[in-house]
């Protein structure tokens, strides 16, 4: 009684100093939390295993999902867990489920269901694993998968879901999704056959009214499957269809509070300023689960003003830092088990290793191999291939499953090309400008290196050495040809082809069948449209065949059957001067290679 009559005294004097101070209500705010978790670009890294390594790694969605229960397990707190696309390629575990175990559900919405993902995005990489997986995805998915950017060409309407409403305690939080539109220019059509991939800019634009007149959201997130860079390979910020142009949506598309990123495989945590002066935080992950990305959001409601004022913060979390949830891997751990068995089967035996080092610097036979199989495949005249690892070896012995992710790192399919000689020359031109550097004399770098504003080489904290012109994926060689790239000569005149591997005559006006990626097929790295100067739209009509099956799974098939490898360089090309090269691919070996370079540099030859 006594606590009760003092309760009440404190309500009166309480209510007489407001009235004192002209306050006619009192102003009682609400206040939510809310974290935001965005994993991306996970590439299949569910375990805490590297099944093409074999051996144990210290990040996955098993470290993950300890970081989301403690942060679930939090009071006066809402999670709400994004996953922002490319999930579908890389590891070992998408792939055997992408296309050796189609008939059961797939491992990625077996697991994103049990950490109860809130909402996905589609990735490229994604569309990459062809309508059968997608399509199959959405309807096992528990949580909406979005791209809204992805349109129906029959009726320009989203082919997946557009947006999604989440509420947590009266707060409608609205999230916007979208994919970089640059599918088209990697991709096969058959693989996004019925859709068509619109500008971002454009499409945030139209679906953010949408959302505000639809469902007045009181905070508006975007989730991008696109970069932070989008003058990234020289495109031009504003031009439409911009692949890297989440940072762009963010500036000029008023409504964001936040926006998540993917696709660059770079740690973002930002803010920038919108066309109406309002702060938009910018946040996104590397790859493979080594870091998730979070946006704190403090929301107050002012019943005086009746509105939500929003404090909004953002993190990188080091997922290194986190143990393997131990009920995530006894759930998994039969599929974990099955998948290791799958990729310890030997298809063959190498007679000696091979490695992508060697592949920066000239013939090799890690590269020749991919060409020679190519070759035999498509019964071509000459075949385009690059090293699709920077750094990764196939050790002699006994060849794995495994290796061939080693050998061969995308799901590209093989397509069988038409290509004038001079387009072939052109072709490799282009791509021996982002390659190799115009050498002055011996002491000059072979490699085309990146420099600063002072001429200095510039260190990549990301890639662990020094950055190069073009990634090494650029680095197309030929086969079926004999030529020299002479170094000492300017872009655009270093390639001489002498003749056809067999001795016959090359003919610049002649039409030669080609065997090529689809990712460089479809214009991927510009050498056919920037280099070989075909027309985009004109790459469809060059196509005469094209596998059903991924390029690795020919590769496979291929030593399965051949049983022992023995992997050589061709050497139907050299670099010249070839004493500049002998003293120059020793330096920039250490360079590239630093941190455990042998003194000798690599064992190449010409």
């Amino acid at each position: 009684m006594i606590k009760r009559r003092l309760f009440c005294v404190v309500v009166f004097l309480f209510m007489v100093c407001a009235m004192a101070f002209g306050v006619n209500s009192l102003a009682i705010a609400k206040t939510l939390n809310l974290k935001f978790i965005e994993t991306s670009d996970i590439h299949g890294s569910f375990f805490p295993y590297d099944f093409i390594r074999n051996k144990e790694v210290k990040t996955s969605l098993a470290q993950v999902y300890t970081y989301v229960k403690e942060q679930r397990a939090k009071p006066n707190q809402h999670v709400i867990l994004m996953d922002n696309g490319d999930i579908l390629q890389g590891q070992p575990t998408v792939y055997y489920y992408n296309f050796e175990r189609t008939g059961e559900q797939h491992i990625c919405s077996a697991i994103m269901n049990f950490m109860k993902y809130d909402v996905a995005v589609v990735g490229n990489h994604d569309v990459e694993t062809g309508h059968d997986v997608y399509d199959k995805l959405v309807k096992e998915f528990h949580f909406p998968w979005l791209a809204a950017n992805a349109v129906k060409s029959s009726d320009g309407t989203p082919y997946f879901e557009p947006y999604t409403v989440i509420e947590k305690e009266g707060v409608k939080i609205a999230i916007l999704g979208l994919i970089t539109p640059g599918v088209p220019n990697w991709l096969p059509e058959n693989l996004w056959k019925g859709m068509t991939f619109e500008d971002m800019v454009e499409s945030a634009n139209k679906w953010v009214e949408i959302i505000q007149k639809r469902e007045s959201p009181d905070l508006l997130i975007g989730l991008f499957h696109a970069g932070v860079g989008s003058s990234y390979k020289g495109q031009k910020v504003y031009k439409p269809m911009n692949e890297n142009a989440s940072q762009v949506v963010a500036e000029r598309v008023p409504g964001f509070d936040v926006v998540f990123v993917g696709h660059d495989h770079k740690g973002w945590n930002k803010k920038v300023t919108n066309s109406k002066g309002q702060d938009v935080l910018i946040v996104g992950t590397v790859n493979a689960a080594r870091t998730a990305s979070v946006a704190n959001v403090t929301m107050t409601y002012d019943e005086t003003e009746k509105t939500w004022k929003k404090d909004v913060a953002g993190g990188v979390i080091e997922i290194k830092e986190y143990k393997p949830d131990a009920g995530f891997l006894s759930k998994f751990e039969n599929i974990s088990q099955e998948i290791k068995t799958y990729v310890s089967k030997p298809i063959g035996k190498f007679t000696d290793t091979i490695s992508t080092r060697e592949a920066m610097f000239g013939d090799s036979p890690f590269v020749d191999l991919i060409h020679e199989i190519q070759l035999e495949i498509t019964k071509a005249d000459v075949s385009f291939a690059a090293p699709l690892s920077f750094d990764t070896a196939i050790k002699e012995g006994d060849v794995f499953v495994r290796d061939m992710f080693k050998l061969y790192k995308y799901e590209n399919l093989l397509y069988t090309m038409s290509l004038t000689g001079k387009e072939i020359k052109d072709f490799l031109e282009y791509s021996y400008g982002l390659w190799f550097n115009q050498m002055k004399n011996a002491d000059d770098h072979l490699i085309a290196f990146k420099r600063d504003e002072k001429g200095e080489l510039i260190w990549s904290r990301r890639y662990n050495t020094f950055e190069t012109i073009a990634r090494y994926y650029n680095y197309d060689s030929a086969a079926g040809i004999v030529y020299t790239v002479d170094v000492s000569k300017p872009v655009g005149q270093r390639i001489t082809i002498k003749s056809m591997a067999d001795g016959t005559t090359f003919d610049m006006s002649k039409m030669y069948k080609v065997a090529i990626n689809s990712y460089r097929g479809n214009g991927g790295g510009r050498h056919l449209t920037k280099g070989a100067g075909i027309p985009k739209q004109e790459l469809g009509s060059r196509m005469l065949a094209s596998t059903i099956k991924d390029l690795r799974y020919f590769l496979m098939k291929w030593i399965e059957k051949q049983q022992f490898v023995r992997p050589k360089a061709l050497g139907n090309w050299k670099v010249i001067p070839a004493d500049w090269w002998a003293t120059a691919k020793l330096k920039d070996y250490r360079l590239l290679y630093e941190t455990d370079a042998p003194l000798e540099g690599p064992k190449l030859t010409q």
